[in-house]
């Protein structure tokens, strides 16, 4: 399979450039796998294709002010991103200008050492004081907003850039299929018996980055961390095991719940379920834990896009993209929403 297959003219005015100005306020498509069929709704009604006995996953990673600009001693500028919280330490910066080991940088009067360059582009920096260099980050960063926006970070990207059960910080891009989740839908869901649990992936800067591949197999993804609480667990074996489905709201879950794979049914203990997920999903994939998916529309020759087809089909995909495009829906991290069950 090739990632040409995934292509599609994509134009410029159907993406969304701004959040709505209503959180929860964006359309929907609901797509039936099985026979195609396509509905069109709101977001807000979400309910109406969910049943009593459905478990309902989230991502509560909450997004770092990740970009953040420095000077050399040469009075050279540089911007520095940090790259999304793993396991080990988060002191790695993805750079644009030169660097090399050992350089001084000064960023709001704070002192930053380069104490390695770990790959093209990709340095590891030492904050010079006391204190966390993510901390310094999420004090004076701004917003890092996906790039084919096109524009610089503004103030209401600060709130918006963020879904409203965000918790635990360690992302550089947003889990954008719960950007227009609203407290007040999930309390509508769970009056109708639709059962939510979360779990946590740190959305890395591999979600923009191009596949250089002609060939799928050929790519190598990126890794997330993960961790996967041991109540999320239980509700998720509990809800397979009654039969009720699993519908991850987003990317971002499908992989962190199919990376844990076979993992999640003989998991126990009181720590959480952890893991790097480099899983790449595309047609052909066979779903272990995943049932329906609701995510957003994606850009062309992406990975999130091949996922989406391995769950819909690509064909039904394919057909609910140029319908999509026929009746005016919106695209990518603020525009609107697709259900696939």
């Amino acid at each position: 399979m090739r990632v040409c297959d995934f292509d599609y003219e994509l134009p410029e005015e159907k993406i969304a450039k701004y959040p709505p100005m209503e959180r929860g306020s964006t359309r929907l498509l609901v797509l039936n796998r099985q026979t195609g069929a396509i509905q069109h709704d709101y977001y807000a009604a979400l309910g109406a294709f969910l049943q009593e006995g459905d478990l309902l996953v989230l991502n509560n990673t909450r997004v770092l002010r990740a970009r953040l600009h420095a000077i050399k001693s040469t009075g050279a500028k540089i911007e520095l991103m940090l790259l999304e919280k793993h396991e080990e330490e988060q002191t790695q910066v993805l750079y644009r200008g030169r660097l090399k080991k050992g350089d001084i940088l000064v960023a709001h009067n704070h002192k930053l050492q380069v104490a390695d360059i770990v790959d093209d582009g990709i340095a590891r920096i030492e904050l010079l004081a006391e204190g966390e260099l993510a901390d310094l980050f999420n004090h004076f960063g701004g917003v890092p907003i996906p790039p084919y926006l096109k524009r610089e970070a503004e103030e209401v990207d600060r709130e918006r850039y963020q879904t409203v059960f965000a918790e635990l910080p360690g992302s550089v891009a947003a889990p954008t299929a719960s950007l227009n989740m609203t407290q007040d839908l999930l309390e509508k869901l769970y009056r109708k018996g639709v059962e939510v649990a979360a779990l946590t992936l740190h959305v890395g800067l591999g979600t923009f980055l191009p596949i250089r591949a002609e060939l799928l197999q050929e790519h190598v993804m990126h890794r997330e961390f993960y961790s996967i609480p041991p109540k999320s667990v239980e509700k998720i074996r509990s809800i397979k095991a009654s039969g009720g489905r699993v519908v991850a709201v987003g990317t971002t879950v499908t992989r962190a719940l199919e990376h844990a794979g076979e993992r999640i049914a003989t998991f126990f203990g009181d720590n959480s379920l952890t893991g790097e997920a480099d899983i790449f999903i595309y047609p052909g994939y066979q779903f272990r834990f995943v049932d329906a998916l609701l995510t957003n529309f994606h850009a062309p020759r992406s990975t999130v896009l091949m996922l989406a087809a391995a769950c819909a089909g690509a064909d039904n995909l394919r057909n609910a993209y140029r319908e999509a495009l026929e009746k005016g829906y919106y695209f990518l991290s603020y525009g609107d929403s697709m259900l696939i069950s």
